[in-house]
């Protein structure tokens, strides 16, 4: 039980960092992967990758927050598999202003790419998740859904109802045998956060805040949401797993 031989994958946002660990995570444990991406160059260079390595995989450009993007996606997996097990809900973004600063639009754009789009696609593959009788949705959040670490209130504020989203559908899918769980990562190494960790004295403060007194690689928070899409954890749902290196229980 510790592969995910026999089970579908929709990654969204897999062409990079997390999502990118993500997929090679899944197809090593044995999935068959759906990811989409933004970039079709990109897309490509992972598809390509993985595929010559042996792997059922397949990349799709685009933006989970456009329904006829979306709509691809599901037309795939309808036409590909009988069913989907898992869907994680990795895509993201912010923009890191001051609250002050924020255009209507901006703040749009990030709730509806964090929080919006992940409950959307959810609500689409619901049937196709409930058909499989073992469905699993994973959420990636962060930990400013818990605290605030700099990252900017509208993030904070998506992220923070993507764990109440989770809560919530655990509670409501519970019945369909679909489990809902999500991670929030710290600062992790991927192109979202080079800005910040490319400035010395702003990794320096987040390395001072986590006990463990690194950066989280990709492939470490990749690792979790494996585990949650496995039947290992068949009695886990509804809860966040923080991968934070301590920084969460270490006293200011």
């Amino acid at each position: 039980m510790w592969n995910l031989k026999g089970q579908t994958a929709i990654i969204t946002g897999g062409s990079k960092g997390i999502g990118r660990a993500t997929v090679s995570e899944f197809l090593k444990l044995g999935a068959e992967v759906l990811y989409t991406g933004r970039n079709a160059d990109d897309i490509l260079k992972v598809e390509d990758e993985f595929t010559a390595a042996g792997h059922s995989v397949k990349g799709i450009v685009a933006n989970v927050t456009i329904a006829e993007d979306r709509q691809k996606i599901i037309n795939w997996a309808e036409n590909n598999w009988k069913a989907v097990t898992i869907l994680v809900n990795n895509a993201g973004m912010n923009i890191r202003k001051k609250a002050m600063d924020f255009t209507e639009d901006e703040y749009r754009q990030v709730v509806e790419t964090n929080l919006m789009s992940p409950f959307l696609l959810a609500r689409e593959l619901y049937p196709f998740l409930k058909k499989s009788g073992n469905g699993k949705i994973i959420n990636v959040a962060s930990a400013a859904a818990t605290q605030d670490v700099g990252t900017g209130t509208p993030y904070a504020m998506s992220k923070a109802g993507l764990l109440q989203q989770t809560r919530s559908l655990a509670v409501e899918w519970a019945r369909d045998n679909i489990r809902v769980n999500a991670v929030s990562p710290w600062y992790t190494r991927t192109p979202l956060t080079d800005s910040v960790l490319n400035d010395d004295k702003r990794k320096e403060m987040i390395l001072r805040r986590t006990p463990l007194h690194r950066i989280a690689e990709p492939e470490e928070i990749a690792s979790i949401i494996a585990f949650l899409a496995m039947d290992k954890s068949s009695f886990i749902t509804g809860q966040t797993i923080v991968a934070d290196g301590g920084m969460s229980v270490k006293a200011l």
